[in-house]
């Protein structure tokens, strides 16, 4: 089963579990049976929406679960336990916690929706959609930081296909309720509770940590990206057609089955890149005519066929090797990498809070805004289903495009990663304009830059964070800055969208018709992301100086 352990089938299993697990971005397809079963307003609905959020962002628990049971660097002979507390944990165990979660928290929202149990408190069906939603940040985590370590060289692509097919999924769950729930929202909620948690158990086992800092592997993740494009064209094709035929359950099912084999490519890569792998080691020890493998320590380091923690012999590298490796992946060494208190005691860290709070915070309440949007300027059912899916292009466009150009400009161009940020964040300001100004077309053109941009800051800033803090806690740094994402949820859905839309609504059915319902919401909106444009500049300002010598430690290793 050699051809099952290596780095490529993690990063292809990985992406399976990415696209499966996105419920919290579909909110507006079950929202409407939420209201309309539990008789909520609008802003009790968008409270148990930022719960929602809350759920999605807040991983503080699942970067400290996976720092706790996956040790960082190889094994020692200082340190034999590391090996023997690998065997028995591992990113497996951080996916079973989330799809236990994932699976309660789903299966309790469709029983209060049938009725099943009675009528929840709002506490409790908050409660339920936390859970839901936060099942999601354990089998984010996990594949965001195990892909981070399987390919340190080009941690903006890997992360950007990891967080882009998060984005994607909303597509692509969809598309299986257009398919297979034909249509009903409560059929779709029981499946949101069964399909990732049996996606996750059947391939959780198959996403290690492997130490691979040695091999140029930018052919392979092309490859990747180029499967990741054609799926995202594929679906958008499917959108627009979806949008002007009308389709049977053949024809459905038959779009539905393509788009399965184009997701099952992802592993066809993985094989050609694991026997490539092998012909390079086998001509790589042929042309050395060195001693076995576990002689060789600069091989044990670069191999793709050793998991980090196996129980094998660590050789201690050279001096020269060692630093070498300490800065492979442009992440910090290890007497530099920061804890989650130390990365709080410095500015950059609450910049990037704050960029969370106000930027992605007004990207949150769009998107769970959407239905209620299109409902008052006169859009159809069908227009606001398709537009919440185009939505999930936009954000995956925006996360893969994100991570890989941002790894452009860093290895051709040496500009800093949050030069880019900054720029999507004015990107987004126009986008919010575009939505407040309610002209005929708006919702065709406003969320895709909004869209865009808030999927890119969301490949931007984990790679930010490991560059600045280090990868050895950036599960758990990271997580605890993604928990400012709901907080501006929470303040700009709640405290300002919910809060005018219900001043403007008809007090007898909650309703509210024309441009005036949203437009003061999204012209705040927009003010606000202008103040997280600033904050993002004067961060690109600051860590200029350090993100020169990041690139020139790059030519460094490319000149050896």
């Amino acid at each position: 089963m050699e051809w099952l352990t290596n780095r490529w089938v993690a990063a292809a299993a990985s992406i399976w579990i990415q696209w499966s697990c996105g419920a919290s971005y579909t909110f507006s397809i079950y929202s409407p049976v939420l209201k309309s079963t539990q008789g909520y307003d609008q802003s009790t609905l968008d409270t148990v929406s930022v719960f929602k959020d809350i759920g999605a962002n807040f991983g503080i628990l699942s970067g400290l679960l996976f720092s706790a049971v996956t040790p960082y660097g190889p094994p020692s002979r200082a340190s034999p336990s590391k090996s023997k507390r690998q065997s028995f944990g591992g990113p497996w165990v951080v996916h079973a916690v989330g799809a236990v979660q994932c699976f309660a928290g789903f299966i309790f929202l469709w029983a209060a929706v049938v009725g099943l149990i009675g009528r929840p408190p709002v506490a409790v069906m908050c409660f339920f959609a936390w859970l839901g939603s936060n099942g999601q940040t354990f089998l984010n985590t996990t594949n965001v930081v195990t892909g981070l370590r399987n390919f340190p060289e080009y941690s903006g692509t890997i992360v950007g296909i990891m967080k882009g097919f998060l984005g994607l999924s909303g597509a692509i769950l969809i598309q299986l309720y257009h398919t297979f729930c034909d249509g009903d929202p409560t059929a779709y909620l029981l499946m949101l509770a069964c399909l990732p948690t049996f996606i996750c158990l059947s391939l959780m086992f198959l996403v290690r940590i492997y130490e691979a800092h040695d091999v140029d592997y930018k052919r392979q993740m092309n490859g990747f990206s180029v499967v990741t494009l054609a799926i995202v064209a594929y679906l958008m094709f499917i959108i627009v057609l979806q949008n002007i035929l009308f389709f049977p359950s053949w024809a459905r099912i038959f779009t539905f089955a393509i788009l399965m084999v184009l997701l099952a490519s992802p592993f066809g890569i993985a094989a050609k890149a694991h026997w490539e792998d092998s012909w390079r080691f086998v001509q790589t020890c042929s042309l050395e005519r060195g001693p076995p493998l576990t002689n060789n320590p600069k091989l044990i380091t670069s191999s793709s066929y050793l998991p980090a923690g196996d129980n094998m012999e660590y050789q201690e590298l050279p001096s020269d090797d060692r630093q070498l490796q300490s800065t492979s992946g442009d992440v910090l060494p290890d007497e530099e990498e920061k804890n989650l208190l130390s990365a709080m005691c410095t500015v950059e860290f609450w910049m990037l809070f704050i960029t969370m709070i106000s930027g992605l915070g007004s990207g949150l309440a769009t998107i769970n805004n959407m239905s209620q949007i299109g409902q008052s300027l006169g859009y159809s059912i069908v227009e606001i289903n398709n537009l919440v899916s185009l939505w999930s292009m936009w954000n995956f466009l925006g996360r893969f495009g994100g991570g890989y150009v941002s790894d452009y400009m860093m290895h051709k161009k040496g500009w800093p990663r949050p030069l880019l940020m900054v720029a999507t964040l004015g990107v987004m300001i126009l986008g919010h304009l575009i939505i407040a100004s309610g002209f005929r077309g708006n919702l065709y053109l406003g969320p895709v830059l909004v869209g865009i941009c808030y999927g890119a800051n969301w490949s931007l800033m984990p790679t930010i964070t490991s560059e600045i803090f280090g990868v050895k806690h950036m599960g758990t740094i990271f997580n605890t800055i993604a928990a400012a994402s709901p907080l501006g949820s929470y303040i700009l859905s709640v405290g300002v969208v919910g809060y005018i839309y219900d001043k403007q609504a008809n007090k007898e059915d909650n309703s509210c018709f024309g441009i005036h319902c949203f437009m003061s919401s999204f012209l705040i909106l927009a003010g606000v992301t202008f103040i997280t444009f600033l904050v993002g500049l004067a961060l690109y300002l600051r860590t200029r100086r350090f993100y020169e010598l990041v690139v020139l430690r790059r030519l460094r290793r490319s000149s050896k």
